[in-house]
């Protein structure tokens, strides 16, 4: 078994592509349980096509044993082709160790955030937007950013953070406008809050950076390149926003045709950031740093890749999340919604449940699936008894949904 070591880099694309069609291969045999719901594996006993050897050993095996699976931990007395799959997909998975920040920004100068700018989050958001805004600062002026652009910027956390904790000007997008609101309102009141600050320490210089926000409903890497462009043009909020909405109201072929070549000497570079920029939101942001020269860095936390649009399985235009690649497009792998799901639970996190919680997250699984067969079976019911009889409930009054 021990042929099984991790042996794949992403030091090059070439390696990279390798690693990727590896996964690829791995995956075709299985690809009828990926592309299930997990809650069905229990209602439309899958593991009834899985190997029988393999069931008949797991079946019995102490719930902290299967926990460590994901990890690629298996136990001697296993036969031999369960080994061989739990060690070879160990080998295939792609690390998950937490960088060591400072190694990779030795310039990096993280701040502990006041409580008035820490107003509202929990402990994680508050973590989440300290470290972020701390790597944004440190690539944005190694590369000489003047400006950064929040994508998907919620209620302005992190904008508020850069603005007026490093004192960079931002422009914080979003594609609600009660968000937006939210925002300005917030950053005036830590305005408030500096300005006060200032004036009691004696200081003459009360000017601070506060976070413009643009309501965006329709983001493309075309949309953000023309935000660049009109920060290059004007610096206020108005005019970008007019060239946004504009932008966003057009048809999909004139917004191809828009020229927006824009970067003549003394430009203003960009930093692109966004902290759980969800689904294509994501694609979009790595697009536009690929194709617009004047953003010179990206910084995303994605999240919900299960909202990633599919080519080939969803109706989408031709700018899908998913596959980005001409590699991967050649291989013709097809995840589907549910494949997608599946890949945002991290199975590796199970190891750290212990015995209790583990059995709890197993017996939850099976609850939804009974649950989800006892909705399934009053659907039947209905449907025999009911026929084609019009009913006057409204949907929000009838029985739930049964896919849960």
């Amino acid at each position: 078994m021990a042929g099984f070591e991790r042996k794949y880099s992403c030091q090059t694309a070439r390696e990279t592509l390798e690693w990727i069609h590896a996964i690829i291969d791995f995956l075709r045999p299985y690809i009828f349980f990926l592309q299930a719901h997990v809650v069905n594996f229990f209602k439309d006993r899958l593991w009834e096509a899985v190997d029988t050897e393999w069931i008949d050993c797991l079946r019995n095996e102490p719930v902290e044993n299967l926990l460590k699976i994901p990890s690629g931990v298996v136990q001697d007395y296993w036969p031999a082709s369960l080994k061989e799959f739990v060690l070879k997909l160990s080998s295939l998975a792609l690390p998950r160790e937490q960088a060591d920040l400072q190694r990779v920004l030795p310039e990096l100068c993280m701040t502990s955030i006041n409580n008035v700018l820490a107003q509202g989050m929990n402990w994680k958001k508050k973590h989440e937007v300290e470290a972020l805004a701390a790597v944004i600062d440190s690539i944005a002026r190694s590369v000489g950013a003047h400006t950064i652009v929040d994508v998907g910027a919620g209620q302005g956390y992190l904008a508020q953070v850069l603005s007026f904790e490093y004192q960079l000007p931002v422009i914080a997008i979003d594609a609600s406008s009660h968000h937006g609101r939210i925002t300005s309102t917030r950053a005036e009141r830590i305005r408030k809050h500096y300005a006060a600050k200032m004036r009691k320490s004696g200081s003459e210089d009360t000017n601070l950076n506060m976070p413009k926000t643009i309501t965006c409903r329709v983001l493309s890497t075309a949309t953000l390149k023309s935000l660049s462009k009109s920060l290059l043009e004007k610096d206020d909020v108005e005019q970008p926003t007019m060239i946004i909405q504009e932008i966003a109201g057009l048809p999909q072929d004139r917004l191809c045709e828009r020229k927006f070549s824009c970067c003549a000497d003394g430009d203003s570079p960009l930093v692109l950031a966004g902290l759980h920029a969800c689904g294509d939101l994501s694609v979009t942001m790595l697009r536009t740093f690929l194709e617009c020269k004047e953003v010179q860095a990206v910084v995303s936390i994605g999240c919900c890749y299960n909202m990633l649009s599919e080519e080939g399985v969803e109706h989408c235009d031709s700018h899908c999340g998913f596959p980005m690649s001409k590699g991967v497009k050649s291989s013709g792998l097809s995840l589907g919604r549910n494949s997608r799901d599946l890949a945002c639970q991290s199975a590796e996190r199970w190891k750290g449940l212990g015995k209790d919680a583990g059995l709890h997250n197993f017996e939850l699984h099976a609850f939804r699936a009974a649950f989800q067969m006892f909705l399934e079976g009053s659907f039947s019911i209905l449907s025999r008894n009911f026929g084609n009889k019009p009913c006057n409930r409204t949907p929000r009054e009838g029985f739930a949904s049964p896919t849960i």
